[in-house]
């Protein structure tokens, strides 16, 4: 275990309990025993307001080269994720702010509001080709945030008019509220959704993602999103051992009822800091069962608690990894899920004219331009576990 100490309760409305200070950092910040006292005798505590900074992107497109990811670039409209989930494997991308993994990185918020310019701009350079864009694939893009900022919902604009394929993964059901865009891209062949499911116990997600939308909303956004004509698929993530993993075939199957087509899973990760903050969750919410969940934890890990390497990263590997992919794709055979996954198309890509009433309109003002192209796509069996998208 990470440590032998007593942690400190769990603060309401947040996933990590500390503030770890960044790896990059020159300082270190060590806990004042005497303050914690007098702040309690004075009832006073430090409180983790959300802060949203406004960043003015240089670029929006990120792109990748990893052997196991089936997107070669994505969108992240946001820095930070206010759901707070313990394990989120983008904590780390904070220290290279200079702030913290921890609290920092569910508080402390950047929002690139001129995304949607920028990836206009770049859609239009001579020679690009387009290719499945992935929105989600760091912080969640439909974060509490997006409710005011509407950042997301302006990106999708922007890829309508362009025609570009996109495929989005969440775990909010403001995700709904673009049905009408997303619905549209879908009868072209250009959109698909998947909610990320990890569990249906509601105590469970409470502590570990106490910001995202309850797991029976998000089931909800699965029945809303089909009945729209929409894609969509369930992501069982992250299973985590001894916590998590008894539910691996409720979560599909009410998935499943709900119209969802595809399912995929990833097993617990815990890259750099993302150790600390889980393994310090888990000792003060499940102190009766953190012994147990990380020796598993090891057991799919090769006897330590993250493995990096392209291919077995988000199954780990082991008898009891093996034990929950046959789970898994037995499951997903019994219920007909991912019997087809069509891809997405990269045939109705067209560059646009410039709107000229657009010209200092707020993104999220704007109405998008209505498109009906119906298009038939190809269909083919694929195996129960595929990658996403």
């Amino acid at each position: 275990m990470a440590s032998s100490f007593v942690p400190p309760p769990s603060r309401k409305g947040r996933g990590a309990i500390a503030n770890l200070e960044s790896r990059f950092s020159e300082y270190r910040r060590e806990s004042d025993e005497s303050r914690h006292e007098s702040d309690a005798a004075q009832e006073c505590e430090v409180k983790f307001v959300t802060q949203v900074a406004l960043e003015n992107a240089r670029t929006i497109i990120s792109r990748n080269t990893s052997a196991d990811i089936p997107f070669d670039r994505s969108i992240n409209p946001y820095r930070g994720c206010e759901h707070g989930c313990t394990y989120c494997f983008a904590r780390p991308t904070h220290a290279y702010l200079g702030l913290s993994p921890g609290l920092d990185f569910e508080t402390r918020l950047y929002a690139k509001h001129n995304a949607a310019e920028r990836l206009d701009a770049e859609l239009r350079k001579r020679g690009y080709q387009p290719s499945l864009l992935a929105l989600g694939a760091n912080t969640d893009p439909y974060q509490p945030i997006e409710r005011e900022y509407g950042i997301t919902r302006s990106v999708l604009e922007v890829l309508e008019r362009f025609g570009h394929p996109v495929g989005i993964t969440t775990k909010s059901a403001l995700v709904t509220r673009d049905i009408d865009i997303l619905s549209r891209m879908a009868q072209r062949g250009l959109a698909r959704v998947f909610i990320s499911v990890g569990t249906l116990d509601a105590e469970i997600a409470r502590k570990m993602e106490p910001r995202a939308n309850t797991p029976p909303k998000r089931i909800e956004a699965i029945r809303k999103l089909t009945d729209a004509g929409i894609p969509t698929g369930v992501i069982v993530a992250p299973i985590v051992p001894a916590l998590t993993d008894f539910d691996i075939e409720r979560v599909l199957t009410t998935a499943a009822e709900a119209g969802a087509t595809y399912a995929a899973y990833v097993m617990l990760r815990l890259p750099r800091e993302v150790h600390d903050v889980f393994v310090e969750w888990l000792e003060a919410n499940y102190p009766m069962r953190a012994r147990h969940v990380m020796s598993l934890i090891e057991q799919v890990r090769d006897g330590k608690h993250n493995s990096s390497e392209f291919g077995t990263r988000m199954r780990g590997t082991g008898l009891h990894a093996e034990l929950i992919r046959q789970r898994f794709h037995l499951a997903a055979r019994k219920l007909g899920l991912n019997q087809a996954r069509p891809p997405l198309r990269n045939d109705q890509f067209r560059v646009p004219a410039p709107d000229p009433s657009d010209q200092g309109i707020p993104a999220k003002q704007r109405m998008p331009q209505r498109v009906s192209t119906p298009a038939s796509e190809p269909t083919g069996k694929v195996d129960p576990q595929m990658p996403l998208f």
